[in-house]
């Protein structure tokens, strides 16, 4: 059985005084690979927030475990996690090459009145090479593809080595030919860290995940993918479409219309 990395006991939250989400459970496993989905408004990126420390919840508890020596989980105060945001969540003419945008992902291991050390700035240069962007280092962000775009700032979100990777709609970078090759890196990523990935395109989740977690409101858990059209259409509370993408069928949410909780 793999060790616990996250446990959201409980767990509500929300903004002004309204609530998104009700008692929601929730455990994340070491090296898993666990996709949320789920509809506008259901409550997703509450969740992230409420993971990422970037919102206090109105009731429950979020606990982290590390792995010891030994292999037992012991609880910690937190874990080191990665984020890869939304593609409308980022300025892309803010004046940032490609390598400060992976070494501010180390910013958190230094002081502030510290330059980065070599090993760092080394750390870095694995990460580049790793993610395909040799000589794009000095390219400023708003140059960039949107896959390259994505691979530089999925290289931020990995460079710290952290116990978990979340990606929030990371198919919003709009870059197909570069699709299957973040797929084949996140596979790599996994074998040594746990994945969250946030998505309203199912087909793309289902395929890739190990388990998932349909957010709306509350949480509906399955530990493997084995779900069903109809399993789908209940917890989302929302009519779902089997499209064609060349061979590969997607399913996605139809037009539908929920109160934006976001």
């Amino acid at each position: 059985m793999p060790s616990p990395l996250i446990e959201i006991k409980d767990l509500s939250a929300g903004y002004g005084g309204h609530t998104v989400l009700h008692d929601v459970n929730l455990t994340v496993y070491d090296r898993d690979f666990l996709g949320i989905i789920g509809p506008n408004g259901g409550g997703k990126t509450t969740l992230i927030k409420c993971l990422l420390g970037l919102l206090k919840p109105t009731k429950g508890d979020i606990l982290f475990f590390n792995t010891d020596a030994e292999g037992k989980s012991r609880p910690c105060k937190s874990i080191r996690m990665g984020y890869l945001p939304q593609y409308s969540a980022i300025d892309k003419k803010f004046p940032i090459s490609v390598s400060e945008v992976i070494l501010s992902g180390l910013a958190a291991q230094k002081s502030l009145i510290k330059r980065y050390n070599a090993a760092q700035h080394e750390k870095v240069q694995q990460i580049i090479a790793k993610m395909g962007l040799e000589g794009l280092e000095n390219r400023a962000i708003g140059e960039l593809s949107g896959g390259q775009l994505q691979r530089a700032l999925l290289g931020r979100a990995i460079v710290s080595d952290p116990s978990v990777v979340i990606l929030d709609e990371p198919s919003t970078y709009i870059d197909k030919q570069f699709e299957a090759r973040l797929y084949q890196l996140l596979a790599e990523i996994n074998k040594s860290c746990a994945i969250i990935l946030v998505s309203h395109d199912i087909g793309t989740v289902l395929q890739q995940v190990k388990s998932i977690a349909c957010v709306n409101e509350t949480v509906d858990y399955h530990p493997d993918t084995e779900v069903s059209g109809e399993w789908l259409e209940k917890n989302f509370n929302c009519p779902i479409e089997l499209l064609g993408h060349g061979s590969l069928p997607h399913r996605i949410l139809a037009d539908h219309h929920h109160h934006d909780h976001k």
